[in-house]
C-alpha cells in the first residue's frame, strides 16, 4: 500500500496547521489571497469611477436633496398661507363679534325707543279717550239737565194750566202773563 507515507504526511501538515505553526499559504501569480482581493477592489473602485457612479450617486443625491428642498419651501408657503389664512379669519371672526355688539346695542336702543314712543302713544290714547269720556259725561249732563227742565217746564206748564183753569178768570190770567213774562226778561 504505497498511500500510507503520503497519508501521515497529509495527517502531519493538517495537525501542523491546527496546532498553530505556520504552513504555506497558497499563492497565483505570485499573489496571495488577501492581494488578490484588493486587486478586486481596486478594479471594482476604477470600474466604479469609469463608469461615473459616484457621479451618478452624486446626481441622484442631490436630486433628492433639491426635492427636499423644494418640498420644504412648499411646507413654508403653506404654513405661510395658513397663517395669513388664521389672521384673516381671526380678524373677520373679530369684527363679526364687534358687528354683533353693534347690532345688539342699535336693536336695544331702537328697542329702549319703541318701549318709549309707545307709553307717550298710550298715554296720549288715555289722555284723548279720557277727555272725549268728559266730553260724552259733560253732553249727557248738559242733556239730562235740559231734559229734566224740559220735563219741568211741561210739568210745570201742565199744572199752571190745570190750576189756571180751576182758579183763575181771565183777570187774574193777564196778571199771570204779566208776571210770567218779566220773569222770562
Amino acid at each position: 500500500m504505497g498511500h500510507g507515507p503520503v497519508t501521515a504526511t497529509a495527517a502531519t501538515t493538517a495537525a501542523d496547521a491546527h496546532s498553530g505553526e505556520a504552513y504555506a499559504k497558497p499563492k497565483a501569480l505570485g499573489m496571495d489571497a488577501t492581494m488578490w482581493v484588493a486587486l478586486a477592489m481596486i478594479v471594482v473602485i476604477l470600474l466604479a469611477l469609469w463608469k461615473k457612479v459616484p457621479a451618478m450617486i452624486g446626481g441622484a443625491l442631490d436630486k433628492q436633496i433639491s426635492g427636499i428642498k423644494a418640498q420644504l419651501d412648499q411646507a413654508t408657503a403653506l404654513r405661510a398661507e395658513a397663517e395669513a389664512i388664521k389672521a384673516e379669519y381671526e380678524a373677520k371672526a373679530k369684527q363679526a363679534a364687534l358687528d354683533a355688539e353693534a347690532i345688539k346695542a342699535s336693536a336695544e336702543e331702537e328697542a329702549k325707543l319703541i318701549i318709549s314712543q309707545a307709553k307717550a302713544d298710550a298715554t296720549a290714547l288715555i289722555g284723548r279717550r279720557a277727555k272725549a269720556a268728559e266730553e260724552k259725561i259733560a253732553a249727557a249732563e248738559r242733556a239730562a239737565v235740559a231734559d229734566v227742565r224740559a220735563k219741568a217746564a211741561s210739568a210745570a206748564a201742565a199744572a199752571a194750566a190745570q190750576l189756571i183753569a180751576t182758579h183763575h178768570d181771565a183777570k187774574a190770567d193777564a196778571g199771570l202773563v204779566d208776571q210770567s213774562i218779566a220773569s222770562l226778561n
